[in-house]
């Protein structure tokens, strides 16, 4: 007989999968893993009691914190992804011919172990790419002590709780700042914004002191339940945000990359915020 995963991470909301089979479970130094089958979304990945991503809706979320700050630059060739064990976001990243260096900060070892053996659906062969710089680390000290820049950083984070609670603080998003190249973007996980509204608003009044344009955009990822899921958005280069649909149409066609959930008119589509999202960002 199945039985469920149920997650309770919201205070008055719970939602739950059923567990056709689990397939692997241990506690690392850093948090509890635990790997089982679903019937509709495949392999799902959590940490900590909280889903992290599955095979099935893994390309919603990978594809739009990737491609979306990438065909917006338009130059991206250097990118720093904070967090991402599983490998979803370097893979993503890679696809794109003009990235030459990708850095992965992952503070987990024992996860990026997983993903190569358990999660190569989603990982593919990211990690054996030699333009991937591995480092176990916790990446508020990484981005506090790198002299390296970059353009593009992205920020793969677990909720704020427990390992990653310090990844939504002000510091650390300052330090980031720090690591961009001239005309750079960052981009952040930040959750569900109906259900998750203080943490949002928190992120994009940090963002509003650092930065001379930001805003968030959305997706909708069927296991991050409870509405659509918003990504925060910071640069000092207000024109990354507004490059219009033809541009962004020939830099897709160039990048020659397949997706299925990103287009250039989702891309726009994302970043048009309804009125109780827009409050938030302020």
């Amino acid at each position: 007989m199945s039985s469920w995963f149920r997650e309770t991470l919201h205070r008055d909301y719970e939602s739950g999968l059923r567990i056709e089979e689990v397939l692997f479970e241990a506690k690392s130094e850093h948090q509890h893993l635990l790997l089982f089958r679903n019937s509709t979304f495949g392999r799902v990945l959590t940490l900590d009691g909280v889903v992290q991503t599955t095979e099935a809706d893994e390309f919603i979320y990978h594809e739009m914190l990737a491609h979306l700050p990438i065909l917006a630059h338009g130059g991206v060739e250097r990118v720093l992804i904070i967090g991402g064990g599983d490998g979803g976001m370097l893979e993503e990243v890679l696809k794109h011919r003009g990235v030459t260096q990708a850095v992965q900060v992952e503070i987990d070892a024992s996860v990026v172990d997983f993903a190569k053996t358990h999660l190569r659906a989603i990982c593919g062969a990211a990690y054996e790419d030699p333009r991937t710089e591995l480092v176990i680390a916790d990446g508020l000290t990484y981005v506090a002590e790198t002299e390296r820049r970059f353009d593009l950083i992205i920020v793969d984070s677990t909720d704020p709780i427990g390992p990653g609670e310090v990844l939504f603080t002000e510091r650390f998003y300052a330090d980031c700042k720090g690591c961009l190249a001239a005309g750079g973007v960052l981009v952040t996980q930040n959750g569900v914004p109906f259900l998750q509204p203080e943490e949002l608003k928190q992120t994009l009044g940090f963002f509003r002191r650092l930065f001379a344009d930001t805003t968030c955009y959305l997706a909708t990822v069927p296991t991050y339940a409870g509405g659509p899921m918003a990504f925060g958005w910071a640069t000092d280069d207000a024109s990354l945000r507004k490059v219009p649909l033809e541009t962004l149409q020939a830099r897709f066609s160039a990048a020659g990359i397949d997706t299925r959930y990103y287009t250039p008119a989702v891309h726009l589509g994302a970043l048009a915020l309804p009125p109780y999202v827009a409050e938030l960002v302020g």
